[in-house]
């Protein structure tokens, strides 16, 4: 009788997410600055609403930062840039597509970091297939 195999945790997410990002154009990286990875199941009930999300399976990531040119008039810029993964939509969306899950974090990571900067669908389809 084989082992039931365990699903990654946030930790593995975490991992994945780190070693992603260092995959991502140095260009489209350095626009993030320092940025902090927070991993959890769901996001919170505030965030779904605000994204009027029916179901949070419907949320993959997010990233949550200071506007674009307002780095330098706050004191401590490096802990309001966070990218929030959610494993279990994550995982789900995995086990749907069968797609590879360093892939899907990466994927996640270039379209909540576009997103946050104003890049267009095709500018982040070009970063994604330019990776380093």
């Amino acid at each position: 009788m084989s082992q039931p195999i365990e699903p990654p945790s946030l930790d593995d997410i975490e991992i994945l997410a780190r070693e992603a990002f260092q995959t991502i154009p140095d260009a489209f990286r350095a626009q993030t600055g320092d940025v902090t990875f927070l991993v959890t199941d769901f996001a919170e009930q505030d965030v779904l609403d605000e994204l009027g999300a029916e179901s949070p399976f419907e949320i993959l990531g997010l990233y949550a930062g200071i506007p674009f040119g307002e780095a330098g008039t706050l004191s401590n810029p490096a802990d309001l840039n966070r990218i929030f993964l959610y494993r279990r939509p994550i995982l789900d969306y995995w086990c749907e597509t069968g797609e590879d899950l360093s892939d899907i974090v990466r994927h996640v990571l270039v379209h909540e970091i576009g997103h946050h900067y104003g890049f267009s669908d095709d500018d982040m389809e070009n970063i994604e297939a330019n990776a380093d």
